[in-house]
């Protein structure tokens, strides 16, 4: 009798939690769960931060009430590949991430990251962001942390420390490693020493994510690389920002693709993401050859300063640009040169103008030596096919990623990607252009991205899952921003949740800051973010 009683005490309790009130219930909703399927007509309540009910229409009540208006309902957008490491503080409320419908992000791409992950989690959870934020450990910020910026391969001592440092982090949270192979010092690493690394962040059960050695004239190369290092060290692949760079590459996704295809088809776990636009955005460095960079600005510096290296950098640029089949270095544009902001928005040949030397693609070359040696920039460079663009937009294992920070509204003149991914994929390729359906495009902006990521609770409309949810008028979301006018907010996203709390109501940001560190599942011990 007494077991009964205590029993029917439990019970009534349980009760009375599934009959508390809901917080929030967004009703007359079409909703698109993530999973591809088409959309059904539903009501979903949502409390302590989770779903709680997905219910048929009218028959789910709640403290709040969100009227979707016949809008679309949706998990929250997850960018895989992003880097805002450092504007965290300057911007907190990541409107641009926000206002594109993006809830999650993961960083730490292309080899740049914070290496001590518990202290940048811990970080994170203290600043308290409106986006979720997962974390890569990097490859190239691994290897500065032992070897610095040289020009050369580890000792066996060297190497045992990296592999303990990535070890390290995969314990403390981080979903996987990145590498950027074009970049210093990760470009002087060898495939062995990659291989080694992932073969740490494959013992927690980890993402290995690649920005190649090359996305150009040796794209396919680059492509086997990464493969192998997926197959050597036994965790999944993911191949960032999947294109073909330069106009003598264009039309070469019809043999890029059915490489990730194959792998595919032999058991290899390999995804793609990709930004729907036909110029990149990186480092200025990325014009000059790889010896040029090592050990550090000053290094750079002295280099330039010689006649002779001079000379062997407008050898190597101009080669470069002949392949391009280009006369001039228009197509690459500054976006962001600290030395001197006036510059910011203009082409290396308009500069080149500016400082009043001949119209000659030598002289531009002199021009971009000079911002190097001043600091560098960021850049934005004209060169990829649109007809690619949307050949490997079609492919089903590929995600929508911005490869942007959180943006300083009004600084710079960044790539526009930065701003407008998700909407120009929404109004571009799917309403306009019809490359893709809207179903599908939001299973890759949500369920895909969660399920590689390891993010078990993200990217599906389902209950007991967190409630970062969108709500979009397919008909009228729209990418505002421009390469000449970067700075514009996309338009259409009605509501965003992040973790149950609204932060845009009505197309406007409150401020709310619900975001929350999300950790990787080699994670030691059970923390609270």
């Amino acid at each position: 009798m007494r077991a009964f009683f205590f029993l029917l005490l439990f019970c009534s309790a349980s009760n009375a939690r599934a009959q508390a009130p809901a917080d929030i219930v967004i009703v007359n909703g079409r909703v698109l769960d993530g999973t591809g399927n088409s959309w059904i007509r539903a009501d979903i309540a949502i409390r302590d931060g989770k779903i709680l009910k997905i219910g048929a229409p009218g028959t789910l009540t709640g403290t709040r009430t969100i009227d979707a208006a016949g809008r679309i309902v949706a998990p929250g957008f997850i960018d895989v590949h992003t880097h805002i490491e450092g504007e965290e503080m300057k911007n907190p409320t990541a409107d641009n991430f926000i206002h594109d419908g993006v809830t999650t992000v993961v960083t730490g791409n292309c080899g740049a990251s914070n290496t001590d992950i518990r202290k940048y989690l811990a970080q994170l959870d203290s600043i308290r962001l409106s986006i979720n934020v997962a974390t890569l450990i990097g490859h190239n910020d691994v290897r500065r942390a032992v070897l610095g910026g040289a020009n050369r391969q580890p000792t066996e001592a060297e190497m045992q420390r990296m592999e303990a440092i990535v070890d390290e982090a995969m314990r403390n949270g981080a979903v996987g490693l990145s590498t950027g192979l074009i970049y210093t010092p990760g470009t002087y690493s060898k495939t062995e020493e990659v291989v080694r690394l992932a073969k740490v962040a494959s013992r927690y059960h980890g993402v290995y994510a690649s920005h190649m050695r090359d996305e150009g004239d040796s794209v396919t190369q680059a492509i086997e690389e990464a493969l192998h290092i997926g197959r050597e060290a036994h965790l999944p692949v993911e191949i960032s920002h999947f294109k073909l760079s330069g106009q003598q590459n264009w039309g070469r996704s019809r043999e890029t693709l059915p490489m990730i295809m194959r792998a595919r088809e032999e058991g290899l776990d390999v995804t793609i993401d990709q930004y729907p636009y036909t110029a990149s955005s990186t480092s200025l460095s990325t014009l000059f050859p790889d010896e040029m960079l090592a050990d550090g600005q000053d290094s750079i510096r002295a280099r330039l300063q010689r006649p002779e290296v001079r000379r062997q950098v407008t050898a190597y640029m101009l080669a470069k640009l002949k392949k391009r089949k280009l006369k001039h270095l228009d197509y690459a544009v500054v976006a962001f040169h600290r030395a001197d902001t006036t510059y910011n928005g203009k082409s290396l040949e308009a500069i080149n103008l500016l400082k009043g030397r001949k119209h000659k693609a030598s002289a531009e070359t002199e021009t971009a030596m000079d911002l190097l040696s001043a600091g560098g920039a960021s850049m934005v460079f004209h060169g990829m096919g649109d007809e690619d663009v949307k050949r490997i937009m079609q492919y089903p294992f590929n995600m929508f990623a911005s490869d942007a920070s959180i943006r300083l509204f009004g600084v710079g003149a960044p790539h526009p990607r930065g701003y407008g991914t998700n909407a120009r994929v929404l109004a571009k390729y799917v309403r306009d252009e019809h490359v893709i359906s809207l179903e599908e495009a939001i299973r890759r902006m949500t369920s895909l991205p969660a399920q590689k990521f390891g993010l078990r609770d993200r990217g599906l409309l389902r209950e007991g899952f967190a409630a970062d949810i969108v709500i979009f008028d397919e008909k009228l979301v729209q990418d505002m921003s421009t390469y000449e006018q970067p700075h514009a907010y996309s338009t259409g996203f009605a509501y965003v949740l992040v973790n149950g709390q609204v932060v845009v109501e009505n197309g406007t940001h409150l401020g709310t800051r619900s975001g929350r560190p999300l950790v990787g599942p080699g994670i030691a011990t059970v923390k609270t973010f």
